[in-house]
């Protein structure tokens, strides 16, 4: 599947111009369904570099609402730190309701959840609780998210959004038990979570100390696509990361769900050379590398 690159510093209309880029495929990949949740990323709802631009959301609206006749949209979010009001209230979303009749504001703590047994690298397990809601593929899931990089996975991109959103709070820690296990069970949960179409907004990125306390970079451009592993694979790539570095889109890829090596990834719009760019990574990037000498050792690694 293709991925769209915008150049420009407008939120709403980079996102209209990216998803118009891939309008093709998103029909195919919608077929039928009048049903829409959009997951943004609340992770914090004090820090607004941190949480998904509602500009961007409200385009992703706007795209939807006039092409395919939705019944339901849905914009729902699980925050790890404040609430999802508090998240609503503080990022401008509430006006959302006001410019489309049928949004639909959900907190997905507040409905059914779905247990997950996982294993961490020390073969123990470990369960987590999942939203119904985002397993549900009856919804066209959207996951539009800012680029950030990130703590323990280098980048928090589509796939991440919606994968540590759909764990119920006060489960979202039992993720982090070392750099192997949070980038192989974000994968593994990505196998059932996987978004419909992803869109990365990189009008005003997060570089550093992310995904809250890093510091803003000023890149311009939106990415999309209906394979959340390409674009984010595409993204890390013009942030000026290997995704080959990236645990969980390493075994997503390995497993089949979509591509990482740039040379093999359609792109359209601008190059991906042009808007290329260097993140400053987390202080601590290169211990994150450090889940590659596990899968290594679990004989998961191609040498």
């Amino acid at each position: 599947m293709s991925v769209s690159i915008v150049k420009t510093f407008d939120h709403r209309n980079g996102v209209s111009k990216a998803l118009e880029l891939i309008e093709n495929e998103i029909v195919a990949s919608i077929g039928n369904r009048k049903k829409f949740l959009i997951k943004p990323n609340f992770v914090s709802t004090r820090t607004s570099l941190a949480a998904t631009p509602v500009e961007a959301v409200e385009a992703t609206i706007a795209f939807i609402s006039s092409r395919f006749s939705p019944s339901e949209i849905l914009v729902a979010e699980s925050p790890a730190i404040g609430s999802f009001r508090d998240g609503l209230k503080n990022f401008g979303y509430y006006k959302l309701r006001d410019l489309f009749k049928n949004v639909e504001f959900i907190d997905l703590d507040e409905y059914e959840h779905q247990r997950f047994v996982l294993v961490d690298e020390s073969n123990r397990e470990f369960e987590v609780y999942v939203s119904k809601l985002l397993l549900d593929k009856s919804y066209v899931v959207v996951s539009p998210c800012r680029a950030k990089t990130h703590d323990t996975v280098i980048v928090t991109l589509s796939i991440k959004n919606i994968v540590m959103g759909a764990i119920k709070r006060g489960w979202k820690h039992e993720m982090h038990k070392g750099y192997y296990s949070i980038n192989y069970n974000i994968a593994k949960l990505a196998t059932h979570l996987m978004p419909d179409i992803g869109i990365v907004d990189g009008v005003e990125a997060m570089e550093g100390n992310g995904p809250i306390s890093g510091t803003s970079k000023k890149w311009g451009v939106v990415f999309a696509s209906t394979n959340p592993v390409n674009l984010d694979a595409v993204v890390a790539y013009a942030m000026g990361f290997n995704p080959m570095d990236i645990g969980y889109l390493y075994f997503l890829w390995k497993w089949g769900y979509g591509e990482i090596d740039i040379s093999k990834i359609r792109v359209v719009g601008e190059s991906i050379e042009s808007i290329k760019t260097v993140f400053k990574p987390h202080s601590t990037y290169r211990s994150q590398l450090s889940w590659k000498n596990t899968a290594m050792k679990l004989g998961q690694l191609s040498p």
